[in-house]
């Protein structure tokens, strides 16, 4: 009997951290997070740029709208629109420097601001611009994996003709 504990209990312990390290690290592979915010549009509101969602590689795609928007009363934020990602770990919003950033060195290789952690990865979606941000130096918006330092989805944004 105390062969058998010896040898379960540590079979159990080493089961239950890989069992929970695989969890945690696939699990977002199979399990989506939907949102649904009211996006505020109509009279008053501005759009600086848009763009259009891209995949960044086979494993990482991406799809829907991205718009950088002056509130009435002033307040910027970026609005995600028909937005789906492949989902993942620890990912965030970032706006970037980067005019079409085709891997993760194109975007750590200049400037960037976090909006912090994505909502969702499927949905409508709004998230604050801190105030200091310099919009006029900002080319992207783009789903990033803080986590392992990944490109996600990058969306190119310009502003709107006319």
């Amino acid at each position: 009997m105390k062969r058998f504990f010896l040898i379960a209990a540590p079979s159990f312990l080493a089961g239950a951290v890989f069992g929970a390290a695989f969890w945690y690290l696939a699990s977002p592979l199979w399990i989506d997070r939907v949102v649904s915010e009211s996006l505020v549009t109509g009279a008053g509101v501005t759009v600086l740029a848009e763009g259009q969602f891209r995949d960044a590689d086979a494993a990482h795609r991406g799809t829907g709208t991205a718009r950088i928007v002056t509130l009435p009363g002033g307040r910027t934020e970026v609005q995600l629109s028909a937005f789906e990602v492949t989902n993942g770990p620890d990912l965030e919003l970032w706006l970037s420097d980067a005019a079409d950033p085709q891997n993760s060195a194109d975007v750590t290789s200049g400037k960037w601001v976090s909006l912090g952690l994505l909502k969702g990865n499927i949905g409508d979606q709004s998230y604050t611009v801190p105030p200091s941000t310099d919009l006029s130096a900002m080319r992207s918006v783009v789903v990033w994996c803080e986590q392992f330092g990944v490109l996600f989805s990058p969306a190119p944004v310009t502003a709107p003709e006319g």
